[in-house]
């Protein structure tokens, strides 16, 4: 596949890495966080260093113990273009919640940075080193209320909104 750069389609793609690692933690769609990565990759999360390999047997259990949710909300993000490497700087909010709903350590909301190595490799980027820098936390066990009324929910399995109409539009069910 011959794919034509420009800084902006550099830019571009760098951002939907990012995006790309998001939708995968919060679906639990830890292919999608895979293809975020080389595979030769390396990540720094609070409690845990390692390969990529290493990271996703270790977030894995995490995320599907709390059997509640997460959502990470992206901000700010300046890419610093080297050439076929990269440093991606993304802020952003990462919302946790599950049971019990009065512990805190599954039910709390950071402020975050991705700082990314980003390097382009056989035809495309990805994440050659993650820090994922916590800059504040707080706690909202016992914050969390449930929804108002009937209406579409998320969740981390094949019946999300989402799931649901890439099978309807493209018959893959498949991440972007």
């Amino acid at each position: 596949m011959n794919v034509q750069r420009s800084e902006w389609s550099d830019r571009q793609q760098i951002h939907d890495v990012v995006l790309r690692y998001c939708r995968g933690i919060d679906r639990l769609d830890f292919d999608l966080v895979r293809s975020a990565y080389h595979p030769d990759g390396v990540d720094h999360h609070t409690g845990f260093e390692g390969t990529l390999d290493e990271y996703i047997a270790w977030v894995e259990p995490k995320l599907r113990a709390r059997r509640g949710g997460t959502m990470h909300i992206v901000g700010n993000h300046l890419v610093e273009l080297l050439g076929d490497t990269a440093i991606s700087e993304t802020y952003g909010t990462s919302v946790h919640w599950g049971e019990p709903a009065d512990d805190p350590r599954v039910n709390f909301t950071s402020g975050v940075r991705f700082i990314d190595h980003m390097e382009w490799r056989d035809g495309r980027w990805a994440i050659a080193e993650r820090w994922a820098t916590r800059e504040w936390t707080r706690s909202d066990a016992g914050r969390l209320m449930p929804k108002e009324g009937a209406g579409p929910s998320g969740s981390r399995d094949g019946d999300d909104p989402l799931i649901r109409l890439q099978r309807k539009l493209n018959g893959t069910g498949a991440g972007a």
